[in-house]
């Protein structure tokens, strides 16, 4: 089983959307032993500097320019290109992403997106017509803050500005709104998400609801829901995603569907994904069900022939909700809509418009049919899902997109591995092994832990397909051992479906070893692991996993009578928790 965050922003939605939508980009899970996926979000970007130089000068960002070294200053001044910031500026960047902890996977891209909101500071910066004398001269100097990189100060004086302007008669309530907006602007910059809903949430603030400005209000209130939404999403903060979707719900409420129609779908499609990532994060369906309807919502009004991007982004999303509800069923129902529904989007995200969300949408396809071909017979489906992810590879190279890459890479080798399964001999199999090995070379430990976790644990699924086919316990002593490294990152408490899943997968390829071993010791272990493994997959309700371990249970019973007549005597089995 997987766990997918697949949600794309449609075209528009943001006010200040920098950067492309999000991808749909998943971990798949297999059957022999069954995984959870995290997810990938965002396209890598080329800043054209290697990434570990990157990671360099973000480490060395508290030193003073003449304190690097050459090639340090070098790439400095080629990311000042390549961004079309000035220095300061660029070092202000690598501070920012250096205190936010920004991951190496991603450095590219927030660089990116920091490098735009420079330069749309320094518009936003500048004084306004109505501003008296001195919040002239503050914005001057805010403006230059900007330009030298110094946000901090940039955000005292637009702090200084607002507290006079808060002041100020009420024909000046525009400008003390957009100086809050401002700020949120910076605080966006900064990756402080929180602190920019607050700003954006003062700036809304400032105008009543029946107001001559209830439209700029409304702008407000959405910026506002969008930095929650990023909060959430970006930081794992389940506060701010519950506050997102009320911010969201009550924009329903201002943008009607008989006003505005595209206005209240995008807001529909932005609900959804907020209750899409939420759903994927808490056991149960009901968030799922929500997003549903609201990505159904929104093609009522975004429909193909009026916005065709958008249109093919909301079917995208709505598939992605849908394969996550129809991989916690037992049913293929969902599964099937969801395939209808990606193969609806690609009939607009083509390759030649719009590469890598093609790309994406062809990952999350092949994805969708691997789940169902686990569940039918025959290997159709399968085929066309290693046929699909091959295809997403032609445009998610390594070079262009390496964590995407190893996405697929990921995704394919659980397609490989449930054909192997299927067929007789060992070459699918073998391919599968060298696709998560692929995987590996860029899913590093260090960098992206419960993506390593997991492909980790796909490997360990092939390995003990292969075991159960050859002779000896080699192939299987190497799948534990797969196993339990996910294990050290899929804690129970930290990822508990995923620890469930790789720590039941552990219990099955012990249970093969005993049996190959006659080892009474090792069935014990084998049925205890799966007796907690079992309990925490119920509890989560992932009917499809429960059933495959319950399909494991007559061959311990089996093995476990055997082994007792073979002692003379019962095995203990209060030691196995029975």
């Amino acid at each position: 089983m997987n766990v997918r965050t697949v949600f794309l922003l449609a075209c528009g939605i943001w006010l200040l959307a920098i950067t492309p939508p999000t991808h749909a980009q998943s971990i798949r899970a297999e059957t022999g032993g069954m995984a959870i996926g995290g997810s990938v979000s965002g396209s890598t970007i080329n800043i054209g500097v290697a990434m570990e130089k990157v990671e360099e000068l973000v480490r060395d960002r508290t030193r003073s320019l003449e304190e690097l070294t050459a090639s340090q200053r070098d790439n400095i001044a080629l990311l000042r290109e390549k961004l079309d910031i000035n220095e300061r500026q660029v070092r202000a960047a690598l501070a920012i992403v250096g205190e936010a902890n920004v991951p190496p996977e991603r450095l590219a891209q927030k660089l990116l997106e920091i490098a735009e909101r420079f330069k749309a500071l320094q518009a936003t910066a500048a004084a306004q017509p109505g501003d008296d004398p001195r919040i002239t001269a503050l914005k001057t100097e805010a403006k230059k803050a900007v330009n030298a990189g110094e946000l901090e100060r940039a955000d005292t004086l637009l702090a200084e500005a607002a507290t006079v302007q808060a002041h100020a008669l009420d024909r000046l309530a525009v400008n003390a709104a957009e100086t809050h907006a401002q700020r949120g602007a910076i605080a966006l910059t900064r990756l402080r998400y929180a602190e920019a809903a607050k700003h954006f949430a003062a700036a809304a603030a400032l105008f009543p609801p029946d107001s001559a400005h209830a439209e700029r209000r409304i702008a407000y209130l959405d910026r506002e829901a969008d930095a929650l939404y990023r909060q959430g999403h970006e930081f794992g903060d389940n506060s701010a995603m519950l506050r997102a979707i009320d911010r969201f719900k009550a924009l329903l409420t201002l943008r009607l569907r008989d006003r505005v129609p595209l206005d209240w779908a995008r807001t529909q499609n932005a609900l959804g994904m907020v209750l899409g990532t939420l759903g994927e994060r808490e056991g149960g369906t009901a968030r799922l069900e929500e997003a549903i309807a609201a990505f159904r919502a929104a093609l009522t009004e975004t429909s193909r022939e009026r916005a065709p991007l958008d249109w093919a982004a909301t079917q995208n999303n709505l598939g992605s909700a849908l394969a996550t509800l129809g991989e916690r069923e037992s049913t293929t129902a969902r599964l099937e809509e969801a395939i209808s529904t990606y193969r609806a989007a690609l009939t607009e995200w083509s390759r030649e418009r719009v590469p890598l969300e093609w790309a994406a949408t062809q990952n999350n396809l092949g994805d969708a049919l691997t789940m169902l071909g686990e569940r039918e017979s025959g290997t159709a489906r399968l085929e066309e899902a290693v046929a699909a992810l091959r295809a997403a590879l032609t445009e998610r190279t390594r070079e262009r997109a390496p964590f995407e890459w190893a996405m697929t890479q990921n995704n394919l080798g659980n397609a490989l591995r449930a054909l192997g399964e299927r067929e007789e001999g060992t070459a699918r199999l073998e391919e599968a092994v060298a696709a998560y090995q692929a995987a590996l070379m860029e899913f590093i430990r260090e960098r992206v832990p419960l993506r390593w976790a997991t492909t980790q644990n796909n490997l360990g699924a092939a390995l003990q397909t292969l075991g159960s086919r050859e002779s000896g316990t080699a192939r299987l002593e190497e799948a534990v051992a797969a196993y339990r490294a996910a294990l050290t990152e899929r804690t129970r408490e930290r990822t508990p479906l995923g620890w469930a899943v790789s720590t039941g997968n552990e219990g099955v390829a012990l249970l093969l070893l005993a049996e190959r071993t006659s080892d009474a010791g090792l069935l014990l272990e084998a049925l205890e692991r799966i007796r907690l493994s079992f309990e925490t997959a119920r509890d989560g309700g992932h009917t499809p996993f429960l059933a495959f371990l319950a399909a494991k249970l007559p061959k311990a019973r089996a093995l476990f009578e055997r082994l007792s007549a073979e002692r003379g005597s019962a095995i203990p089995v209060d030691r196995a928790g029975k």
